[in-house]
């Protein structure tokens, strides 16, 4: 590619320089950026992993300690392998309290990786007699977070320009974007969280059209140490098992790393995310006994859906919650449902046993789907999800699956272990099997599609530690569909391998290596009567190295490739290079960084997907695609003690385009800019 080959000699000179800087210790928001993009194998722009975020920034502010750690506790910190939790909890039991957190050190399944990473969230302290919850102290004693968030595509979008013929834009609102929320937390015994929210083009306090914000969510929580565990009104998450039968919120899947194949069920929490769909309205609560808990939970709201022609049966639901045109404010809140059910599981040392049951009813029923690969979807508007699941550790290795069966017969399983055969190695295997006609509509299991359903599959990772230095990740995923796929006119398989190897020099330089291949089976381009499925296979190569320059300055540098080809035509490239540049001076109120990329992709198949520095609890994941350049810088200033303003500028400039994007979001011209600005306060 020509583009390329204007950049070469800028490439060559950043890998040039790069063995002679230092790696720098990482800041709290890079630090979240870093274990989010270790967990996320393929992130993509539409993820929200901002309740994610949240919650390591709590045990940021509030470490967890060791002495007092629960199971639960330790499950949030979601680099953590089971293994590992295991682990740490057995140390007390057969050592006696931590003295130090250097004890860590002694934890055989702890890798020098994970022991850095958790020393930002955890501590260790003598212990403090009880006190009793007093109003006074629910005031004064509680942390407040109040946050306040703004932007705006500074270019004009198509959009929001008025129609000739009917003298108003399709975007019936502002193109700025807003979000309030506030969070209220005493001694993590009593939250409380409200967020409320416009997107751009959504109407926000028009009169006579919209008295508010777009989408507002709140909850208030309690977790106790009795008979209640756990109890909550509002916006809420469940999370059980291996996600085949209730998981809602975020979730991740096969990553750089082993701690997300067993998934880390954390039951019941509170609901603070801004994605409008994947959670449930009502209340819940968890009671424990002795070994046992139950957690019943109901739950009533709107859901966006389009209807079918007659009006009578639901077509789609959108996830999306944007409400800017005339036909995505008809589909708004047109549909009802209502979810009840419970979870009762026994709680032993080393054994979990879990059982799920619960019911989906709408107030419309869906519609048998016009495509053949439709035939097993669902139908109706009731639907009845029943789930068994388990974990149990043995010695260094752990046991987990999950058996799920729903009402039409349907049914899904996922079984597995983990083993540390040695405080080197450890090793992952997992096999998965989804019928064609099971359904849930809270199903978040590991999955190469995006529902758990018509696939079967065996993964299996290994995890070396060659010494302090070296260590290696790598995992293969052969799967298979039985049924036909949107695309996929026929049954299909296909494999994923990954591998990816990390490199500490010393304390101040890292360089990380990573492949991946993913081979799956399509329709042809030019499908004709009998002509059969055609090969994807897409490949990406990825070299990362971070450094310092001194205690105010660190550099980050990733190279990314891909390959494209399908069938038997010609293979596309992409291409993607960037350089960070990250100011985080010592008890200084200014911090920041900056990025400059350069990319280059044939097409939408090859394009790359990069995380991004963002404000706050805001995580944005821009694909890469075209032919261009990307800049944005990302500044804090501690105007006060607890007052934070941040400021995000981006700008992406494409090479041969006369306009970016399509449709209503298409801007004239080559340029896409994007503006943000974020105060917070607590107090």
């Amino acid at each position: 590619m020509n583009f390329k080959g204007k950049y070469l000699g800028f490439i060559l000179f950043l890998f040039i320089v790069e063995p002679h800087i230092a790696y720098a210790q990482d800041g709290d928001t890079d630090i979240i950026e870093k274990i989010l993009d270790i967990l996320s194998r393929d992130p993509i722009d539409d993820q929200d992993y901002s309740d994610v975020a949240e919650r390591l920034t709590y045990y940021r502010k509030h470490p967890i300690d060791l002495n007092k750690a629960t199971k639960e506790q330790l499950k949030e910190l979601i680099f953590l392998s089971p293994i590992q939790i295991n682990e740490i909890l057995n140390h007390s039991l057969e050592n006696g309290p931590f003295i130090n957190v250097f004890e860590l050190q002694s934890i055989k399944s702890l890798d020098v990786e994970s022991i850095s990473l958790l020393l930002y969230f955890v501590k260790v302290t003598l212990p403090v007699p009880l006190q009793d919850m007093t109003f006074k102290k629910l005031v004064q004693k509680a942390d407040h977070d109040l946050m306040i968030r703004m932007g705006q595509i500074l270019e004009g979008q198509a959009g929001f320009s008025k129609l000739a013929n009917t003298k108003e834009a399709n975007y019936q609102g502002s193109a700025s974007r807003v979000l309030t929320r506030y969070r209220y937390n005493y001694s993590n015994t009593l939250a409380a969280s409200l967020n409320m929210e416009k997107d751009a083009g959504e109407h926000f306090f028009d009169s006579g059209k919209n008295k508010g914000f777009d989408f507002y969510s709140g909850n208030i929580s309690f977790r106790g140490n009795g008979l209640v565990k756990k109890l909550l009104v509002g916006d809420y998450a469940l999370q059980f098992g291996q996600g085949l039968v209730m998981w809602s919120g975020s979730s991740f899947g096969k990553g750089a790393g082993i701690s997300t194949i067993a998934k880390q069920d954390f039951g019941l929490k509170p609901y603070s995310s801004v994605n409008e769909s994947m959670f449930l309205r009502g209340t819940s609560g968890t009671f424990k006994y002795k070994k046992i808990s139950f957690t019943p939970f109901i739950s009533k709201k709107n859901l966006d859906a389009s209807l079918t022609d007659e009006g009578k049966e639901i077509s789609t639901i959108s996830i999306s919650g944007l409400h800017r045109t005339k036909s995505e404010l008809d589909n708004k809140s047109r549909l009802s449902s209502t979810i009840y059910g419970a979870h009762i599981q026994l709680n032993s040392k080393s054994l979990t046993i879990g059982f799920t049951s619960y019911q989906t009813r709408f107030s419309l029923p869906f519609g048998i789907g016009k495509s053949l690969y439709e035939q097993y979807d669902f139908v109706g508007n009731s639907l009845t999800n029943l789930g068994l699941h388990y974990d149990y550790n043995y010695k260094n290795t752990y046991f987990f699956g999950e058996m799920a069966h729903s009402k039409n017969g349907g049914s899904a399983s996922i079984n597995g272990i983990i083993s540390s055969l040695s405080p080197k190695v450890s090793l992952v295997l997992m096999h998965r099997r989804y019928t064609k006609n099971y359904h849930s509509f809270f199903s978040q299991a590991i999955s190469e599609s995006s529902n758990a359903v018509n696939e079967s599959g065996f993964y299996s990772a290994l995890s070396l530690k060659f010494d302090s230095k070296w260590d290696l990740f790598t995992y293969s995923d052969f799967f298979r569909f039985p049924w036909l796929k949107f695309r996929v006119n026929a049954p299909s398989s296909g494999y994923e391998i990954f591998a990816q190897i990390n490199y500490r020099m010393d304390k101040k330089l890292k360089l990380s290596s990573r492949f991946k291949q993913q081979v799956r089976e399509e329709n042809p381009e030019d499908i004709i009567a009998g002509s059969g499925l055609e090969t994807v296979d897409k490949q990406n190569y990825r070299i990362e190295i971070s450094y310092s320059i001194n205690d105010r300055f660190s550099l980050r540098n990733r190279v990314e490739m891909v390959r494209y080809q399908k069938g038997g035509s010609k293979y596309e490239l992409g291409f993607l290079n960037y350089q960070d540049i990250i100011y985080k001076p010592l008890s200084s109120k200014i911090s920041g960084n900056i990025r400059f990329g350069i990319f280059d992709t044939e097409s939408f198949n090859s394009r790359i997907y990069a995380y991004e520095n963002d404000v706050l609890y805001s995580y944005s994941v821009p694909a890469y695609q075209g032919k261009g350049i990307r800049f944005y810088f990302n500044a804090r200033y501690t105007l006060i003690r607890d007052f934070d303003l941040w400021l995000r500028y981006s700008l992406t400039s494409y090479y041969d385009q006369n306009t970016v994007g399509s449709g209503d979001d298409q801007i004239n011209g080559n340029k896409r800019s994007d503006i943000r600005l974020q105060i917070r306060y607590q107090f």
